[in-house]
């Protein structure tokens, strides 16, 4: 099997559950990416600053990063992958998920990364609002992943659709 996994889609999607659950099948450090760009009170990590954390983190033999951030470090982890798995699930299923995850974490104050926290205001409200980012962004990943992944011929790409594509993912590794 793979050793540099990128796990990359929309939130919602499961990609920080089913990356751990890989890594710890494959015993590869697990990275989010989510945990090295935001820090306290939701500030972004500048983007010299998170690819030079993002070049730490994935300079090793293998590891399983969560995440895509095409926008602020392009094809960094892409390109230092030797696998892609592409959760893209249907959009009502990643919004239902997105929808329990993020009452759930609100409801308990859970705290994220860097002691953020999710809100209602922030999660359902506005053009930038989680859910509205998410839409966005499931079609945008739609449009744009499958001609990114063509540009990079040596990755194995697995695109998982269903939730019996992840569950059988990960029962064959």
């Amino acid at each position: 099997m793979a050793r540099r996994i990128n796990v990359v889609g929309t939130s919602g999607n499961g990609k920080t559950t089913f990356s751990r659950a890989l890594a710890k099948r494959l015993g590869l450090p697990y990275v989010e990416l989510d945990a090295l760009n935001h820090g306290p009170n939701w500030t972004e990590a500048s983007d010299e600053d998170f690819r030079r954390a993002v070049e730490a983190a994935t300079d090793r033999d293998g590891w399983v990063a969560d995440g895509n951030y095409g926008r602020k470090i392009g094809d960094l982890v892409l390109r230092q992958a030797d696998t892609v798995v592409w959760l893209d699930q249907p959009l009502p299923l990643v919004l239902w998920r997105l929808w329990r995850r993020t009452v759930r974490r609100i409801m308990r104050g859970e705290e994220l990364w860097s002691g953020n926290r999710e809100s209602w205001r922030g999660a359902f409200w506005g053009r930038d609002s989680l859910f509205a980012w998410t839409i966005r962004a499931h079609f945008r990943n739609r449009r744009r992943l499958p001609e990114q992944l063509e540009r990079l011929p040596e990755l194995r790409v697995y695109r998982l659709r269903s939730r019996t594509d992840v569950k059988r993912f990960l029962e064959n590794i």
